[in-house]
C-alpha cells in the first residue's frame, strides 16, 4: 500500500539547528520521524573504519546518503500511515550537499529524486548559532552550517517546493509550529 505523500513532511536546514530535537518531540506526539541518514552513515563509517566520512570521502559519503535516502523513503512509502511523517532531511538534501561540495550531480539522480515524492511544503531550520554545537558526528563550523542552509533553500526552491521557515523559539512551539501547519490538532 503506498503512502499518501500528502503526509510526507521534510524537515531541512543546516547542521545543528535543532531539527532532531524538535523531530523528537513530534515523535512523542506519536508521529513518526525518520532518522537523517548522514548522520546514520556517519557513525557506522567511523565504527568500521570506513571511507564514507564527510571530512574523508565526500564522494563516497555523497553516494552512501543518496542510496540510504532513496531505500528509507520506499520503506516509508510502502507502509501505510495514517498520521503524517516527518523526514530529518529528504532525498533533495542529498543533491544540495553535493553541489555544496562541488561533487557532480548525474542526470540519474535527479530522476530518481524526483521519483521520491514529498509533501510541497518543507519545513527549513534557519541557522541559530546560539545552540549550535558540534560532536563527533557534526564537525562543521556555524558557517559552514549557514552555508548549507542556503544550500538547502535554494534546491528546495528550485525544485518548486513552499519553504515554510521554522523560528527561533522553543523546541515545543517549533514542533506546535509545524503541527498547526500540518493541520494536527492534538489535546
Amino acid at each position: 500500500m503506498k503512502q499518501d505523500i500528502s503526509k510526507l513532511y521534510i524537515i531541512t536546514g543546516g547542521p545543528g539547528a535543532g531539527k532532531t530535537t524538535v523531530l523528537d518531540e513530534l515523535n512523542k506526539y506519536g508521529l513518526t520521524a525518520v532518522p537523517e541518514e548522514g548522520r546514520r552513515i556517519i557513525k557506522e563509517q567511523i565504527e568500521s573504519g570506513g571511507e564514507g566520512l564527510p571530512w574523508l570521502n565526500k564522494e563516497l559519503f555523497a553516494s552512501l546518503m543518496f542510496e540510504e535516502s532513496v531505500k528509507t523513503y520506499l520503506e516509508i512509502n510502502q507502509a501505510p500511515h495514517l498520521k503524517p511523517v516527518f523526514f530529518d532531511r529528504g532525498i533533495w538534501d542529498t543533491l544540495g550537499y553535493m553541489r555544496l561540495e562541488n561533487i557532480p550531480v548525474l542526470e540519474l539522480m535527479t530522476a530518481r529524486a524526483r521519483e521520491m515524492v514529498y509533501n510541497n511544503n518543507v519545513f527549513i531550520f534557519p541557522p541559530w548559532k546560539e545552540i549550535y554545537e558540534n560532536d563527533p558526528e557534526r564537525k562543521q563550523t556555524i558557517e559552514k552550517a549557514i552555508l548549507t542552509f542556503e544550500c538547502m533553500k535554494e534546491i528546495y526552491e528550485e525544485y518548486g517546493f513552499n519553504i515554510i521557515e521554522v523560528p527561533k523559539v522553543t523546541v515545543e512551539k517549533r514542533a506546535r509550529f509545524i503541527l498547526d501547519r500540518v493541520l494536527i490538532k492534538l489535546k
